[in-house]
């Protein structure tokens, strides 16, 4: 975490305890006045009272909200990428990103979403990582990779929580590892590239070896690596890891994201030199002892049409 992230993180605690703590000594003012037949405050003081009284009961609703809602309220984000390398007429590519799925031993939106993405009728589909919080979330992780990649070819990179072995077995998912595959969509020839978390000395090697008149593909759990994605040429950066922030402000966004860049690529479609970079927030939440918790930080699929253009 970076030094501004623990500022942010510090100061938002100590708003929302500051908060509880004036309410709490109000309501206990108010009830010691109650017991000791004392006369009501002064006018002032009960403007300010209710103010800390409605502020408090906002946070339980906000708090409601991150744990019982946002979770489960998907959305379908569209973006539209323009490259020279697909033929002016063609329909074009369309990529499904999808990311940080974290499953858990009980699932949320994994048996939905292979039925959201298929009405999408993608090309291709690509997952940047960080499929479990715990080896109990696999069968309901595998079943949901079964299911995708039925739909149409399904490209897989681990995350920095992808720890264990044989994640992708049986699931009929192309896990990239260091690796490229070339496949043609509508005629259009498509290189498909990935390097996995921890693995990140080996991106210069693998994208010299791509040839750059074809469209270049990069998966790679973190943003981190948009520089030498851009020198090298990339068309579309594929990332995810910072959830969007998971629990965001409104009107400011991620108070963390646990990237080296902090909240310049913190979730969206970015443009660095001729390389477009998409980070998808996420399907589910942080594992260990985090809250599993999501607020202005909805979890995301990420529909992506390359086009023809310059």
């Amino acid at each position: 975490m970076l030094p501004e992230e623990m500022i942010r993180v510090g100061l938002f605690l100590a708003f929302v305890f500051g908060v509880y703590a004036v309410a709490g000594l109000f309501l206990l003012e108010a009830i010691a006045r109650r017991a000791r037949k004392l006369p009501p405050s002064s006018g002032r003081i009960r403007f300010v009272r209710r103010g800390a009284y409605l502020a408090a009961g906002a946070g339980v609703l906000c708090i409601a909200w991150g744990f019982l809602v946002e979770p489960y309220w998907l959305e379908v984000r569209r973006v539209t990428v323009p490259s020279a390398k697909v033929p002016a007429g063609s329909r074009g590519i369309r990529i499904v990103h999808i990311s940080d799925l974290h499953c858990d031993p009980k699932p949320r939106l994994e048996e939905r979403l292979p039925g959201v993405i298929a009405a999408e009728r993608p090309d291709l589909i690509v997952f940047t990582g960080d499929a479990l919080n715990s080896p109990a979330g696999l069968p309901i992780f595998q079943r949901c990779m079964r299911e995708l990649a039925t739909i149409a070819p399904l490209f897989c990179v681990k995350g920095n929580w992808d720890f264990q072995r044989g994640i992708f077995d049986g699931t009929g998912a192309r896990e990239l590892d260091d690796a490229r595959e070339r496949i043609e969509v509508g005629g259009v020839p498509v290189q498909v590239c990935g390097v996995a978390f921890g693995r990140e000395i080996k991106i210069p090697s693998l994208l010299r070896e791509t040839p750059r008149e074809e469209l270049t593909v990069f998966l790679h759990h973190y943003p981190d690596e948009i520089h030498a994605a851009a020198e090298a040429g990339v068309d579309l950066y594929c990332a995810g890891h910072t959830h969007g922030g998971q629990v965001a402000l409104p009107f400011y966004g991620a108070l963390v994201t646990l990237s080296r860049f902090g909240k310049r690529f913190e979730g969206g479609l970015y443009r660095v030199g001729s390389t477009w970079l998409n980070v998808n927030r996420g399907i589910g939440m942080e594992g260990g002892r985090a809250p599993r918790v999501r607020f202005c930080a909805r979890p995301e699929v990420t529909v992506i049409d390359v086009v023809p253009g310059s």
